[in-house]
């Protein structure tokens, strides 16, 4: 198992690398620079001034060389300032973190809470009017546009009941619990909606097959409960590609909840990374993708040790 960790660190490790270069470079190559943003705001600014500044910070050098540089200061922790937060990257990925930790891993847990059961349900009996109830609703989940949605509980919620606030976050600690609660309700239904159908999908899927194993009819067989052969030998084994399907969505949750963030004016990662694009942040905006590259090779790595808990078979020795 050390071995296997070992492997898939340095694995990781070039992966960030190889991933930091391709950003930079894209970022590198998109149109305009913050020295052509100054010099639209600063019509006195003079193109003696723009070289010059050019020069200081160093965007008149080859991107690799640029590139390289850069590397050199983030091996020392030194990721650079924000420009459009006129802060350390650090300090303004901190607040957005800790809202998407909020936002996203309450409707990432809740959409497992919902379709899990659900699925597993729909498997139990197949073609049944529970099975396509289910299913219809699974389907309704997945193929509702998330703007479209986001605003109906706006309309619904905020605007004709008045029970919840339509955007916006709370101030923990300076209120009660729901009064800090209450902003993070229609972003979170919102997100659990869209994704719980998937869940209900793949776990339907991966049941049904499960299932018409020979192993499941030889416990049946034996005269094992529902109950047993469900749980203790069925579920086990179809929780491993509905695994892989969560761990590729880990690093989506953490980053692509861009309409959500944005229709509710909540201040997530996935919102940061496109103001950070739109602004021409550079450094923000690579510090933050760097991110969810590092969340979606973490959420590799818990599917692959978790593969090797549902399954003795698979080991990593």
């Amino acid at each position: 198992m050390t071995r296997f960790l070992l492997a898939r660190l340095v694995q990781s490790v070039a992966v960030l690398v190889v991933m930091s270069f391709v950003i930079y470079g894209l970022i590198g190559l998109m149109p305009g620079d913050p020295i052509d943003l100054m010099i639209n705001a600063d019509p006195k600014m003079t193109s003696e001034d723009a070289t010059r500044l050019r020069a200081l910070y160093g965007l008149d050098k080859p991107i690799i060389e640029r590139y390289g540089n850069w590397l050199k200061a983030a091996l020392t922790a030194d990721l650079g300032y924000s420009r459009l937060h006129a802060k350390p990257v650090l300090e303004v990925l901190g607040p957005a973190l800790g809202n998407t930790i909020v936002l996203l891993g309450l409707s990432f847990l809740l959409s497992l809470a919902i379709g899990l059961p659900a699925g597993i349900a729909a498997a139990l009996r197949p073609y049944s009017r529970s099975d396509y109830a289910i299913n219809f609703l699974a389907f309704a989940g997945i193929s509702v546009p998330a703007f479209w949605l986001a605003l109906l509980l706006i309309i619904v919620f905020a605007v004709f009941l008045g029970i919840l606030p339509a955007s916006g976050t709370g101030t923990i600690g300076a209120a009660g619990f729901w009064e800090s609660a209450k902003y993070v309700v229609l972003p979170v239904a919102n997100l659990t909606i869209a994704s719980a159908g998937g869940h209900t999908r793949y776990m339907r899927a991966a049941m049904i097959e499960t299932l018409r194993q020979d192993y499941i009819r030889t416990a049946r067989a034996k005269g094992a409960s529902q109950t047993r052969v469900v749980f203790r030998h069925a579920l086990r084994n179809a929780m491993i590609p509905v695994v892989t399907v969560v761990a590729l969505n880990f690093g989506y949750l953490f980053s692509g909840a861009l309409i959500t963030e944005t229709i509710f004016a909540y201040p997530g990662m996935g919102k940061l990374i496109f103001d950070a694009i739109m602004g021409n942040d550079f450094n923000l905006a690579l510090v933050a993708l760097l991110f969810a590259t590092v969340l979606t090779l973490a959420g590799n790595l818990l599917a692959d040790l978790t593969y090797a808990w549902l399954d003795p078979r698979i080991s990593y020795q």
